[in-house]
């Protein structure tokens, strides 16, 4: 069944006032498109208000440009904040414990389902603190985790 990922709860929710979406490569999932809610800045210009939980290559204050569907075609501006999927999966540790401790490093965060938790870090500073963080709880079988970038 191929469905579209939505965002229950914006980090940026106060900014919002549209909502576009954007394709996701289905090649390990069952998401066709992700819903992003954005602030509306041109005609077919919109700046990212959520963390992406599937779509690669664009973060939360990028600025993008759509097709008149509003499908996101490319990013114009990159904000230079950083992307983090984390997967709980069959984990034994307490998601809300991570969470915590990943909003006290600094962090951003939007849940997409129980297992599925999408990190922000507002710079090179933090995504490093941030990556090396993870790094250490995956070692230790806590989650998996990737970056939200494919280069």
């Amino acid at each position: 069944m191929i469905r579209e990922a939505t965002h229950a709860e914006p980090v940026w929710r106060e900014r919002c006032n549209f909502v576009i979406a954007a394709a996701v490569d289905s090649a390990n999932t069952d998401v066709a498109t992700e819903q992003l809610w954005a602030r509306k800045i041109g005609e077919a210009q919109f700046e990212l208000c959520c963390i992406p939980f599937f779509v690669y290559d664009i973060a939360l204050g990028d600025v993008v440009e759509t097709d008149s569907q509003y499908m996101v075609q490319r990013v114009i501006r990159r904000s230079g904040r950083f992307v983090f999927r984390v997967w709980f999966g069959d984990s034994f540790r307490p998601r809300r414990e991570i969470a915590d401790q990943l909003e006290e490093l600094g962090a951003l965060l939007e849940w997409s389902s129980p297992n599925l938790l999408a990190v922000d870090a507002a710079d090179e500073e933090l995504a490093r603190t941030v990556s090396g963080w993870l790094l250490e709880k995956e070692q230790h079988g806590h989650l998996v985790y990737e970056t939200g970038k494919t280069a």
